[in-house]
Parts: structure tokens; sequence; C-alpha cells
């Protein structure tokens, strides 16, 4: 199995179209965000992490994400995955982010110590 993207987002919707065929629709994809009130502040962003099977693998492993901000982690999820082989599948991965000011953290993914996709996500001071 492999990463084939990971996005921070507002939304998702899956719909079936003919073919059979599924889209999945992303909205408010973002890298940053505008802090809800002054720092020190926690933020839960949903990090989208979208995973292929070839036909040949098994179909399971294990998803990881941590978060690291100036070299240290800070926030770390692992979840069990499951694939259908030659298909895609979704895992949403949200973490409570304490930020003492602003600044950016990297989502680093990977599954089963395969190699890391990085993403990154900056909170900006309040807007207004």
């Amino acid at each position: 199995m492999h990463i084939v993207g990971a996005f921070f987002i507002e939304n998702i919707e899956l719909r079936q179209v003919p073919g059979p065929s599924t889209r999945i629709d992303l909205t408010g994809v973002h890298f940053s965000l505008a802090a809800p009130a002054p720092a020190p502040v926690t933020v839960e962003p949903h990090l989208l992490v979208l995973v292929y099977c070839p036909p040949e693998d098994g179909g399971s492993g294990a998803l990881e994400v941590t978060y690291h901000r100036d070299g240290e982690q800070v926030a770390r999820n692992v979840q069990p995955l499951q694939v259908e082989p030659g298909k895609f599948n979704y895992r949403l991965v949200r973490a409570e982010l304490a930020f003492e000011d602003y600044g950016t953290v990297e989502a680093r993914c990977r599954i089963d110590f395969g190699p890391e996709v990085v993403v990154p996500f900056t909170l900006l001071p309040p807007a207004g």
C-alpha cells in the first residue's frame, strides 16, 4: 500500500457515478489557518490521507501520522488500515495541536514504516 496524497480539509463527500465509479469531493483544502483566538491556542485540523493498495498487496497495515514542530514530535496517531487490493481508501486524522505561538507543524504520514509524506500546517495570527 502507499499514500497517494494527504491534505488538510474542511469537508469530504463521496458520490457514485456510472461505471461504477466513485468520486471524492474535497472542499476547503488548506495548509494554513488563521487562529480562532490569540496564541496560545489549540486547534484540531482534519488531515485526509488517501491510500492505494496495488492488486498484488495484502491490503492491511498501519497508518502512522506524527506531528513535528522545530524537530520535536508534538502529537501522534496510529490506526489500522484495510484497503481492498486494487482499490483506494482514506482515513481522516484529527489531532489536538497546541500552539504557544504562531508557526508551522509538519504532519508526517507513513504506512508500516514506509516512506513519509510530509504535509505542512501553518497557524497564522487571528484575522482582523
